[in-house]
Parts: C-alpha cells; sequence; structure tokens
C-alpha cells in the first residue's frame, strides 16, 4: 500500500513528520480526507482538528487554529497558525 509523506508544522517549529496512510483536515469548506495518490490540493484551514493515521497503526492528533494544506503526489504539508493541543505523538519527528 502506498503511503503519504506529511509534514505539519507551525510558524515557529515542525511539529510531526513522517509516513502516513491518512490524513484528515478541517477546512473551510468541510473536512478533508487524503489517501495515497490524491489529487493535487491547496486548502484553507479553519480551527479544528487535523488527524494524522501513520503508517505504523497510531494516530496523531493536532488541535489547530487555522493554516493550509498542500497536497502534491504523495506529499503532504500542513502548515498551521498554532498547534494548541497535540496527543498520540510517535517518534516519527525527523
Amino acid at each position: 500500500m502506498a503511503e503519504l509523506n506529511v509534514d505539519l508544522v507551525a510558524a515557529d517549529r515542525k511539529v510531526w513528520s513522517g509516513a502516513a496512510r491518512e490524513v484528515s483536515a478541517p477546512s473551510v469548506d468541510g473536512q478533508v480526507g487524503i489517501l495515497a495518490g490524491h489529487a493535487p490540493l491547496l486548502a484553507v484551514l479553519r480551527p479544528g482538528t487535523v488527524k494524522v493515521s501513520t503508517a505504523h497503526e497510531t494516530a496523531v492528533e493536532a488541535h489547530v487554529t487555522g493554516g493550509f494544506v498542500s497536497v502534491d503526489g504523495n506529499l503532504v504539508t500542513i502548515v498551521v497558525d498554532e498547534v494548541t493541543e497535540l496527543s498520540g505523538r510517535e517518534p516519527a519527528l525527523r
């Protein structure tokens, strides 16, 4: 199964980076689900929870205040204004 390469960054630091099976993010137009092979996408995020289902069967959840998500091939870049809470963090930060 193909994987996504995900980078979750805030204005002041890299929050999480690693391989994932799925990403779910709160865009201003509704919840966006991203799997490997997703069409290119650029979406503005509203406050809510970004969820990354990792390749290791765990989940990383970050409560964010806004930002944007970009999908290009199997590379997902999530740039957020601020992360207010992070849970499920595994040692995937590179």
